[in-house]
């Protein structure tokens, strides 16, 4: 989410989600923090968003929620997804459609709309003009010579706009790493047609439900060699309808067919389409690994992970790729055959870019940080001023004035977590106490104390979940606390509350110090 402004007015680029990683668990998604505009909305006068995936569209419906006028510009497939999404958060948007080659107004914010291609279809750059200067902003793209829709990237509007001067270029760095050119989508349709050619039993893809280019050469492959698909996964099934809807994916008419069809078929005559090709645990493709799904996968059935791999995924995609093989399946992804290429522009083309937007400035943006680096390289060498390239972590503010660039400030812009129904309520504390959780299990003591000698009437209670250690324990740290309360003193000076807060420092700092744990020490003191 990138927000300018000028002249009172804000103009928002995107708004998207992050996905949790291992160490944030139980967070559904993670979304950027609105504070700092939250009492500015009025002031909004649109949200561009360049492509309809999700870390772009994704976080759309929680903006909405604070101010539902907003208007929400994109092209034709994006404004449809983003709408479908709305539409289960009960919002309906004020649209703007717009496509390339457009020009439109918003407020004190020129727009104008360059092709872009990417991993899905209807891609959009988007260049800012305001009296302040112009800012070219790429989305997510790549410079696909032969991408199969034929949409190639603007590189002539690009070069127009260079002619009148690009004084902020905001460019994909994700793939900046990456040396040379990015490979052609279409080059992957020989590996693709592999797969169905040698398959002996049912076929099994799983992609991101927005890949349209992708699921476009499975169904493409399907329809040579006489093969049914159904799509399985809410998201898949809604994301491939609206495609197919607006003519950005085309099925062979009696092709698709629902699940219960494709059940009652022969194995070789059918291919499913689903979701979880990161190793999401509530997806699809991961139930059918812990045979949870309907679809039992087994001996000749062959699973496609047509997508790339997630930095921070790795485990769970390997995770099932072994379930998967261990049922007799066979799995063919991106490290054993040609199945993916990135949607990302790489080194060579990142730097043919810049050789012809010529920017007075660079922000690098989209990307980790040895992606951003990286990418502030490439602008370096093709001659863009170092004090011009700024590498900047969220929250940072860049100024624009008279065509030159300069880091201005900082705001606050921590994580937002969406945890079930809560949004911004869980905190980096609870996720180190799940992780502690996770790691060293939870131990709740019961005390029954006299209220006026502070003596145990009883033996201690412990009550060990996740923790474990050899039988007896439970004496010991009995008498780990035991002393510790003996030398708390009578009664009139030591409260409730404080005999609690005792009992678990010291039951913590004893199983530290034996049993090398930590876990978390809940305590409960009964007076009598």
């Amino acid at each position: 989410m990138t927000v300018f402004e000028h002249k009172g007015k804000l103009l928002i680029v995107d708004c998207g989600v992050l996905f949790p990683e291992e160490n944030q668990p139980g967070i559904d998604v993670i979304l950027p923090d609105f504070t700092a505009i939250r009492s500015r909305l009025k002031d909004v006068v649109a949200v561009v968003l360049t492509h309809g995936h999700e870390d772009h569209i994704g976080g759309v419906p929680y903006l909405l929620k604070e101010r539902p006028t907003i208007p929400i510009v994109g092209s034709r497939l994006t404004l449809a997804l983003v709408t479908a999404k709305l539409e289960e958060h009960k919002i309906t948007p004020k649209t703007v459609q717009v496509k390339e080659g457009d020009e439109v107004q918003f407020g004190p914010f020129g727009t104008e709309y360059f092709a872009v291609n990417h991993s899905i279809p209807d891609g959009l750059a988007v260049a800012l003009r305001t009296s302040a200067g112009t800012v070219l902003c790429t989305g997510d793209f790549k410079m696909d010579q032969f991408p199969l829709d034929r949409r190639i990237t603007d590189l002539g509007g690009f070069a127009r706009l260079a002619d009148e001067g690009v004084d902020l270029f905001l460019t994909d760095s994700t793939n900046a790493d990456v040396p040379g050119f990015t490979t052609s989508e279409e080059d992957l349709a020989p590996a693709i047609d592999q797969v169905f050619r040698t398959a002996p039993r049912r076929i099994v893809v799983s992609s991101f439900a927005s890949h349209v280019h992708r699921i476009q050469q499975v169904i493409d492959a399907a329809e040579r060699h006489g093969r049914k698909i159904a799509f399985v996964g809410r998201s898949m099934v809604r994301n491939m309808g609206i495609a197919a809807e607006l003519g950005f994916l085309r099925i062979p008419k009696g092709m698709l067919v629902d699940m219960k069809a494709i059940e009652k078929m022969p194995d070789e005559n059918t291919v499913l389409i689903c979701t979880g090709s990161q190793g999401e645990p509530m997806a699809a493709l991961s139930r059918m690994a812990n045979r949870e799904h309907i679809i039992e996968i087994g001996e000749g059935d062959t699973i496609l992970l047509a997508s790339s791999l997630i930095p921070g995924n790795e485990n769970a995609i390997y995770r099932i790729i072994n379930a998967f093989t261990r049922w007799g399946a066979q799995v063919v992804h991106k490290g054993n055959a040609k199945v993916h290429v990135s949607g990302h522009a790489s080194a060579g083309e990142l730097t043919y870019c810049y050789n012809i937007v010529k920017p007075s400035a660079v922000l690098p943006y989209h990307g980790e940080w040895r992606h951003l680096t990286a990418n502030a390289a490439l602008a370096r060498k093709t001659g863009v001023a170092d004090d011009q390239v700024f590498v900047i972590e969220n929250g940072v503010s860049v100024d624009l004035v008279d065509g030159r660039s300069s880091i201005s400030g900082r705001i606050p812009a921590p994580y937002i977590f969406v945890d079930g129904q809560t949004m911004g309520l869980a905190t980096e504390t609870a996720m180190n106490d799940r992780k502690v959780l996770a790691e060293e299990g939870t131990i709740t003591i019961l005390a029954i104390v006299d209220s006026t000698t502070n003596a145990l009437l009883e033996p201690l209670e412990f009550f060990a979940r996740g923790f474990v250690e050899e039988k007896g324990w439970e004496e010991n740290a009995n008498k780990a606390i035991t002393e510790a309360l003996a030398g708390a003193g009578p009664r009139s000076k030591t409260s409730a509350d404080e005999l609690e807060a005792l009992m678990t420092r010291t039951i913590g700092r004893w199983l530290s110090r034996r049993h090398r744990r930590n876990p978390v020490v809940t305590t409960i003191v009964v007076d009598e």
